[in-house]
């Protein structure tokens, strides 16, 4: 029986979860993390991983996704290093005291902002870009001087033992460890009292954490998603937008990311050109057979292509395919589809796709686009196709989501002095350059004063006069202020 039961113990419990968290407050309270050669250190430390193993990261997200090797370049490889590399650019700059003003209330004083670490955080990552949403926020915990947890996907089990291999090889073990798992491992870390939780993946998980971290009082980081909207105007180079739609949604792991094109808003007269234009750069990009290319991801997993499948055969969805459609079940492959006007009220209209499935909206006035995004939750990112001056200048006055970009998709995410994060229901906090060293730093404010300068005002017994000298500074007043020195 007692072996029975060991068997069913999961590998990592909240006890030894507990004893990880105690092994990395007793490393951080050696002070070694905080040092600007310890960061520093432990960067390049990445950096050298990440060029070291630059097949095998890519092997690893083969045998997870099917991720194309340029895809996997661009996006996950060369993204970590620019992030590394701009991070130890400004690192040393970052972690010096920001001296500030003072005020007459605190005169005589000088004051500063000193950045400090949080202490001890968790990362948990999301399977859709393994490598670069895991290490991505850990080089900003890193950076900050945080000693940390890492909990890859379970989702993505060559790229999660690829990550614990080469952490261990590479990174200070006493600071940095990862714990790979599934449900149970995660919900023992969530048990933890930690200095903050970072997660990136779904709404539905997301509340979890943020529930979780409650207990605790922890501050969380919530990179989650949305249907996140494309208005194509007619004003456009429509062979270049063409290309860009399939790169942001196809080119995408196959629109399984964050920040893919979820659906296009164009207006009823411009639909069909589009369409057109679409269907010809796919068999351009994919071939007359888009199932067989090796330059399509795969769909994750076999539950995430029965959900899929599901939004396509919804009665009121499954007549208004105009392109694609085609499924592997096998290989879990499915092809570039494009839908006209699927219903509102249907599935794939009000749940995050995160697939190859694009609908396409039409309105008679393109500027009818903005009502139909805010009247929906907020998105983590939304976008615009056009040369109208006067419409880019509406969308971004009008349209709330985490990011906007115009006459692209996702490449906002590649300017490292841009924030990137959610707002509402898409998300809270933001990483990325300097953003990824703040959201896990606090910024602590310090008072300096000598013991010159000491105001009697300020003490018992208050007196009239004593109000009216202190109205008079608080107040700025100079006159006033010497008039009750004076007694008048």
């Amino acid at each position: 029986m007692a072996s029975e039961d060991k068997k069913k113990k999961p590998a990592f419990d909240c006890e030894a979860a507990s004893s990880t968290v105690k092994d990395l407050r007793a490393t951080f309270a050696t002070e070694k993390t905080r040092s600007y050669e310890w960061r520093a250190s432990q960067l390049k430390s990445l950096l050298k991983l990440i060029n070291d193993h630059e097949s095998d990261i890519i092997d690893a997200l083969r045998s997870d996704l099917s991720k194309p090797a340029h895809e996997a370049f661009v996006s996950e490889i060369s993204m970590l290093r620019s992030s590394c590399e701009f991070i130890l650019k400004g690192l040393k700059r970052w972690m010096m005291p920001e001296k500030v003003k003072t005020t007459i209330t605190t005169f005589p004083s000088s004051a500063e902002i000193v950045p400090e670490p949080l202490g001890v955080v968790l990362v948990i990552s999301a399977w859709n870009y393994p490598f670069y949403l895991s290490v991505d926020p850990v080089i900003g915990a890193i950076a900050a001087g945080n000693a940390l947890v890492l909990k890859p996907s379970e989702i993505a089990p060559a790229t999660s033992s690829l990550l614990v291999k080469l952490f261990g090889e590479y990174l200070d073990s006493s600071a940095i460890k990862v714990v790979e798992g599934a449900v149970p491992e995660t919900s023992a870390l969530l048990e933890q009292k930690w200095d903050k939780i970072f997660y990136t993946g779904n709404g539905k998980v997301g509340r979890i954490v943020a529930a979780a971290a409650a207990k605790h009082l922890t501050p969380v980081a919530l990179e989650l998603g949305g249907k996140c909207p494309v208005i194509v105007d007619s004003d456009i180079n429509l062979t270049v937008t063409a290309r860009r739609l399939i790169g942001g949604k196809w080119g995408l792991n196959n629109g399984q990311a964050c920040v893919s094109a979820d659906h296009i808003i164009t207006t009823k007269d411009f639909a069909p050109k589009l369409i057109d234009a679409l269907k010809l750069e796919l068999e351009q990009f994919f071939g007359k057979d888009p199932l067989i290319s090796e330059d399509l991801s795969r769909i994750v997993s076999s539950n995430h292509f029965a959900h899929l499948s599901k939004l396509l055969d919804e009665d009121k969805v499954s007549g208004k395919i105009v392109h694609g459609g085609g499924r592997n079940k096998d290989d879990l492959k499915i092809a570039p589809t494009i839908l006209l006007d699927a219903p509102e009220d249907s599935l794939i209209m009000n749940e995050e796709i995160f697939g190859p499935l694009l609908p396409i909206v039409t309105v008679d006035n393109i500027e009818e686009s903005f009502s139909i995004i805010n009247s929906k939750e907020k998105p983590l990112a939304a976008y615009l196709f056009t040369n109208n001056k006067t419409l880019k200048g509406k969308f971004v006055k009008n349209v709330s989501a985490g990011g906007l970009l115009i006459n692209d998709i996702a490449l906002h995410l590649a300017n490292p002095n841009l924030p990137f994060g959610g707002v509402g229901e898409s998300g809270m906090d933001a990483y990325h350059g300097k953003f990824s060293f703040d959201t896990f730093t606090h910024k602590k404010a310090v008072l300096y004063r000598s013991f010159v300068g000491d105001a009697p005002a300020r003490y018992p017994p208050y007196t009239p006069g004593k109000l009216r000298l202190l109205k008079a500074l608080l107040g700025g007043d100079i006159i006033g202020v010497i008039r009750a020195l004076v007694g008048w």
